[in-house]
């Protein structure tokens, strides 16, 4: 895959219903096998429609970039600036609540694209000196893929999936490196 047909923008308002499709399918798709549907669909519901995804739209301190190829959504994340759970160092964190890429894009360097858009934000932001994110502890391929960027393990949190109480690690890194 070429890196340069994946493009990233700024979702608008108007992206809330195909944010809500796409978050639903690739939570789905990275979680469903481990979980139970019951689970699944307790949190999806809670997490993904268009009038959630209008909100974090609306909500100053968020902004979600999408990865399109050739016009099609192939992924998301979604950024988040406020307050760090403890063992995240520094002082002014940026949080990557969420990113994905759809299974279709998987290792396409869509995670590659909005990880560089991510990074590139955070660079850019007044006094941000850290950026931050939780995942899943059984999630390895993205561990990995979050190692590599440069984040380490600094604690671990509470993460509820319908009735199932899990574990994330809450990884950070420096937003200059």
């Amino acid at each position: 895959m070429d890196p340069n047909r994946i493009i990233v923008r700024v979702a608008s308002a108007a992206d809330a219903s195909l944010l809500a499709d796409l978050g639903a399918r690739t939570f789905l798709d990275a979680f469903a096998a481990d979980n139970t549907e019951a689970d699944m669909s307790a949190y999806l519901g809670t997490a993904f429609s268009p009038e959630i995804q209008s909100k974090e739209l609306a909500d100053s301190a968020s902004n979600f970039l999408i990865a399109e190829i050739d016009g099609e959504a192939a992924g998301y994340a979604r950024l988040r600036n406020g307050d760090a759970p403890t063992g995240v160092p520094g002082i002014v964190p940026l949080e990557i609540v969420r990113l994905y890429a759809a299974r279709p894009w998987l290792g396409a360097g869509v995670g590659r694209a909005l990880m560089t858009e991510c990074l590139a934000r955070a660079a850019t932001l007044a006094d941000c000196d850290v950026v931050w994110l939780d995942v899943w502890e059984r999630n390895l391929r993205a561990i990995a893929f979050y190692s590599k960027w440069g984040f380490v393990v600094v604690g671990t949190q509470k993460f509820v999936l319908g009735d199932d109480i899990q574990y994330d690690l809450v990884m950070a890194r420096p937003a200059a490196q």
